[in-house]
C-alpha cells in the first residue's frame, strides 16, 4: 500500500512538472489578425505545410478581430500573445492601458504612389472638400485605430473638430462600401480590396486620402506582449523566422499568394488580382522588417498634435527577435 502511494505521488508530482514547464513543442501562440494585408501571417495560416515549425515545433492559436484597436485591448488583458497593431493603436496601448510589447515584424505601409487608405463619398454628393463633412455622418473602420490618428489631422487641417463638427461610426472595411451606396453614411474609409470592387462598379469618388497628412505611413506591424517574450524567446523567435518566410513567400510567388488571400477574404481573384502587389497597393518590406525611423515619426507626429504624449520608439525594439529572422 505505501509503495502504491508513493508511486501515485510520484506520477502526480511529474505531471504537475509536465504542465507547469511545457516543452517548446508543446506551446502555443495566441495570435489575433485581421483584414487586409497580413499576407505573411495569410500564408501561415493557409499554408501551413511551408513552414517547418508550425504545427510541429510550435502552434497558433488564430483570433480574427475587426481592427487593430480591439487587439490592443486584448494584449494588454493578457487575452493575446501576438497581433496585428497600427502605431496609433500600440501607443495607446502604452500611454492608457500600461501595455509592454515589441514591435517583431512590419506587414504593410504606404509607399509613393502606392495605395492610400482614402475616404469616398457618392459621386452625386454636394460634399467636395473635407470642410463639407461638417455635420455628417463619417464611417470609420475602428474608433481609435491606426486610421484616425491622420484621419483627425486633415479634419483638423480643414478647421473641423473631429469630436463636435462630425458623427464619427464604425463601419468594417468589407461592408464600408454598402453602408455608403445605402446613404447609411455620408463618407467612408475605403481600403483595399473592397476599395478596388468599389470603383470597378463605378458611382464613388475619392474626397481625400490618409498620405495627404502622412506620407509614408506604416500601417499595420506585428507586437508581442514584451513579458511573453522575454519567457519564451525561442518560441517567438520560431513565430518571427516564419513571418519573415511568409513575406517572402508572399513576394515570391504572387498567384498563389492571389490564392491564399482569396480565401482568407472570401473575394475572387479576380477582384484581388486587380490590386495585390501591383502598383496600387500598399508597399511591403522584403522581409518583414520594421521601419523604426517611420513609426518614430509617427509618434512625433501625434505628440505634436496633441494625440500622444512623447514616445520613443525604443521602447518597443527587442536586441534580437525582429525581422528578419532567417
Amino acid at each position: 500500500m505505501m509503495r502504491k502511494r508513493l508511486m501515485l505521488a510520484a506520477l502526480a508530482a511529474m505531471a504537475l512538472a509536465s504542465s507547469a514547464e511545457p516543452t517548446f513543442a508543446q506551446q502555443t501562440i495566441r495570435v489575433g489578425w485581421t483584414i487586409p494585408a497580413e499576407e505573411s501571417k495569410y500564408w501561415m495560416m493557409k499554408r501551413p505545410t511551408e513552414f517547418p515549425d508550425l504545427g510541429k515545433t510550435y502552434n497558433i492559436e488564430w483570433t480574427q478581430f475587426q481592427g487593430t484597436a480591439p487587439m490592443t485591448q486584448a494584449l494588454a488583458a493578457g487575452a493575446l500573445d501576438c497581433a496585428t497593431q497600427a502605431p496609433l493603436s500600440l501607443a495607446n496601448g502604452v500611454v492608457g492601458g500600461g501595455l509592454k510589447a515589441y514591435i517583431v515584424a512590419q506587414h504593410v505601409y504606404e509607399k509613393p504612389g502606392g495605395f492610400s487608405v482614402y475616404w469616398a463619398v457618392k459621386d452625386d454628393s454636394p460634399i467636395k472638400t473635407i470642410a463639407d463633412l461638417k455635420g455628417k455622418t463619417v464611417g470609420i473602420s475602428v474608433i481609435g485605430g491606426g486610421t484616425q490618428g491622420p484621419f483627425n489631422m486633415l479634419l483638423k487641417q480643414a478647421g473641423l473638430d473631429p469630436a463636435k463638427d462630425i458623427k464619427l461610426v464604425e463601419v468594417g472595411f468589407a461592408v464600408s462600401e454598402d453602408a455608403l451606396r445605402q446613404g447609411r453614411v455620408d463618407a467612408v474609409n475605403m481600403n483595399q480590396p473592397f476599395a478596388a470592387r468599389a470603383e470597378a462598379k463605378g458611382g464613388t469618388r475619392k474626397l481625400f486620402q490618409l498620405s495627404q497628412a502622412m506620407p509614408n505611413i506604416v500601417h499595420i506591424l506585428e507586437a508581442c506582449r514584451a513579458d511573453f517574450v522575454d519567457k519564451n524567446p525561442d518560441l517567438v523567435k520560431a513565430y518571427v523566422r516564419d513571418i519573415t518566410a511568409g513575406m517572402k513567400k508572399a513576394l515570391a510567388n504572387r498567384d498563389e499568394t492571389l490564392k491564399v488571400v482569396s480565401e482568407v477574404m472570401k473575394a475572387p481573384v479576380a477582384v484581388i488580382d486587380t490590386y495585390l502587389l501591383k502598383d496600387n497597393d500598399f508597399g511591403r518590406d522584403p522581409v518583414a522588417a520594421p521601419n523604426f525611423e517611420a513609426i518614430q515619426k509617427m509618434l512625433d507626429i501625434y505628440a505634436d498634435t496633441g494625440m500622444l504624449p512623447k514616445l520613443d520608439v525604443a521602447q518597443f525594439k527587442h536586441p534580437t527577435i525582429v525581422a528578419p529572422i532567417q
